[in-house]
């Protein structure tokens, strides 16, 4: 009779259907799901374990769902856990007869003695979940691409962004760390900054009184920079890019939401040749100009500086490209222009309150800072109270513009003033203290620093931020040799013949420029360097 059943049997698999046959179970863990609630009724202790890892989505069978759920509402209360209070909670929430009374609640603790293990089997039950996600996703793209009127690159966003969301809430793992490997990370830091010649733990902002008080950009560090329209905001960053990147050679981004790469870039070369934008931006360039030109941009072609223009660009967007960058380019620092420019998600929807987007992407930042270990340095803008206040219209925290949360969620505030722009032409009530071409930063919040101020002098033409003051030497020193290089080049422009080959070989593009000079004025005493 046997023998006869397994003949059936086996007749039976020959016939049965294809579609039976191929037919695909999605990943799961029933038996471990069945466990680890079962042990979270008897032992509370295991849910310490795992209520970082586990979800109620996790679940596979929709009765576990609703019974985790109920054991995280009580946790989250404080209420103890076990049998009774769960079917208790489960009466609240009308889901006990859903998930089949008292008796299954029952037979799941019979089927455990203790909570050992639970997180690894925890571990077991999510990586299914995230197979079943995988598998859901990956439908959704393939019938999306069937689609004609699908945009390939915004399906690439959105398939990029599902993908980042389930590393982001289900993976994470815990970084728990004693005081031993804490104490020697601390001091491996300190000797690193011993061992440096400028003695600065972060990265040079190539400001010296910056650099002083702040010992340079630090990793996962938020620093906003913030002023009123027309103070220089994008020039300050682009100084900052100029001595971190041609001086240092540290590789950084900048998300330009508001100008465009080609306007950035202009501005760098304005910033490295001294030409001014006006000068640049109409095409009024004589033979000197060019030969400045091809010589110094020589540098700003090798510089590792990455530019997207992105328009409303989103938190999430940002953080993936940012990813990607530091991976292919190794990208050391972040820029952003400006941060009210951009947005929660690519698809445009926003918040009905402005100050709670703005909030949740100054924290956003933050947290993309800390993830990735590299400081972010985003500009923003100041609300009109500063127009309206009297006196020397310093700007304050309290003019932040739309969120407070900014204020809360950077590690440095830095405001930058110039006087000059709303008419003044002194500091403050010193008459004799001239404010024309300076400007001063201030750093109104330093989560790991002292408060300071301190000026820089603004060259408007150029539109870049220079030292005012350098390493003790006088700031009228500083003034004196600059406005002497800003005459001499005006010498050369006025007074050299425009049919002369600058291009010639007896002065080749890698020449310094310096010597270049001297070539012509080595007569001109007045104009010696």
């Amino acid at each position: 009779m046997k023998k006869m059943n397994s003949l059936i049997q086996e007749e039976d698999k020959k016939f049965r259907p294809d579609f039976i046959k191929n037919v695909k179970i999605p990943p799961q863990a029933l038996d471990l799901e069945e466990a680890i609630i079962g042990s979270i009724m008897i032992d509370k202790k295991g849910l310490d374990e795992i209520i970082d890892i586990l979800f109620p989505e996790v679940f596979y069978k929709k009765e576990h769902q609703e019974i985790f759920r109920s054991i995280q509402k009580l946790y989250h209360n404080s209420k103890p856990i076990d049998i009774y209070t769960v079917s208790n909670q489960l009466k609240e929430d009308r889901n006990l007869e859903l998930i089949g009374n008292e008796s299954y609640l029952i037979e799941l603790t019979q089927k455990v003695i203790s909570s050992a293990h639970i997180e690894y089997h925890s571990r077991i039950v999510q990586q299914k979940f995230i197979l079943r996600r995988l598998i859901r996703i990956s439908s959704d793209i393939i019938e999306n691409c069937y689609d004609d009127s699908t945009d390939v690159f915004e399906l690439l966003d959105k398939a990029e962004s599902k993908l980042f969301e389930i590393n982001q809430k289900y993976l994470r793992e815990k970084t728990y760390e004693n005081t031993q490997i804490l104490i020697m990370k601390a001091i491996d830091k300190i000797k690193k900054v011993e061992s440096n010649k400028e003695g600065l733990s972060g990265i040079s902002s190539g400001f010296y009184k910056m650099d002083q008080i702040t010992s340079g950009w630090q990793n996962s560090d938020l620093i906003i920079v913030a002023s009123r329209p027309g103070m220089g905001k994008t020039s300050f960053m682009l100084s900052m890019v100029r001595n971190i990147v041609i001086k240092q050679g540290i590789p950084v981004v900048i998300f330009s939401l508001e100008m465009s790469s080609i306007q950035l870039i202009t501005r760098l070369i304005s910033s490295e040749t001294g030409i001014s934008s006006e000068k640049l931006k109409k095409a009024c360039l004589s033979n000197l100009d060019w030969k400045s030109i091809f010589q110094k941009t020589d540098k700003l072609k090798k510089s590792p500086i990455f530019i997207d223009d992105t328009p409303s660009l989103s938190v999430f967007s940002l953080r993936a490209k940012c990813r990607r960058l530091i991976s292919q380019h190794g990208i050391k620092l972040v820029m952003i222009d400006y941060m009210q420019l951009m947005g929660i998600s690519d698809s445009g929807s926003k918040l009905r309150n402005r100050e709670q987007e703005i909030s949740i992407i100054s924290r956003n930042l933050k947290s993309i800072a800390k993830e990735l270990d590299i400081p972010i340095i985003a500009l923003s803008q100041l609300s009109r109270a500063v127009e309206t206040r009297g006196g020397s219209k310093r700007p304050l925290l309290s003019d932040l513009r739309e969120s407070g949360a900014i204020e809360q969620d950077a590690d440095i505030v830095l405001f930058i003033y110039r006087p000059e722009y709303y008419g003044f032409n002194t500091w403050d009530s010193d008459e004799k203290d001239s404010c024309i071409g300076q400007a001063e930063i201030i750093i109104a919040k330093h989560r790991n620093g002292g408060l300071n101020k301190f000026r820089l002098k603004f060259i408007n033409d150029q539109v870049k931020f220079i030292d005012f003051e350098e390493k003790g030497i006088s700031s009228s020193l500083v003034w004196e040799e600059d406005y002497k290089k800003i005459d001499k080049e005006s010498f050369f422009i006025e007074n050299i013949n425009e049919n002369n080959d600058f291009f010639s070989e007896e002065y080749s593009q890698d020449e310094d420029d310096l010597n270049y000079h001297k070539n012509y004025l080595k007569d001109e005493d007045n104009f010696s360097f």
